[in-house]
């Protein structure tokens, strides 16, 4: 279903949710202004159509700055279908990438790494981000601290 097919009551129900993803049926149902089996049919359409694509826990660290978020801009060395592919095959197997997004401008992607410190970053540029296939190009910010938590980091999955 694209967005664009979302009516004035999807919306709401997206937004309640996002704020309260363990919102029951009933208390979204009344917020929304429909019947209990009304709003889960809607809710199970949004589900089935890919635009709730899952549910998950926002976790807090265990302790303040116990992991270093790096944002890190990859450029490769050809931008072909094949090098991207590669590529992104590649991240997909490196535990301490948490996001990864094909970007448009100056870098072809842009990775959110989680890290111990500064030297467990260096491990994971050295022996993991610089032998990915068709890199060309690194550059590295460390985040100084959180604004917006969104997805589980690495450090939850293992």
């Amino acid at each position: 279903m694209p967005n664009s097919a979302l009516d004035a009551l999807d919306r709401k129900l997206l937004r309640l949710l996002r704020a309260d993803g363990r919102m029951s049926n009933a208390a979204l149902a009344a917020a929304i202004g429909l019947s209990p089996s009304a709003c889960l049919r809607r809710l199970r359409m949004l589900e089935a159509s890919g635009v709730i694509r899952g549910y998950t826990a926002i976790i807090e660290e265990p302790a303040p700055q116990a992991r270093s978020v790096v944002i890190v801009q990859i450029t490769l060395e050809k931008q072909t279908e094949e090098a991207f592919n590669r590529f992104e095959a590649a991240v997909r197997r490196c535990p301490e990438v948490c996001e990864c997004y094909l970007m448009t401008g100056a870098a072809d992607y842009q990775l959110r790494v989680e890290a111990r410190d500064a030297a467990d970053y260096e491990r994971i540029h050295k022996e993991q981000l610089s032998r990915m296939p068709g890199v060309a190009r690194i550059q590295s910010a460390f985040a100084i601290r959180t604004v917006v938590h969104g997805a589980a980091p690495a450090w939850v999955e293992g």
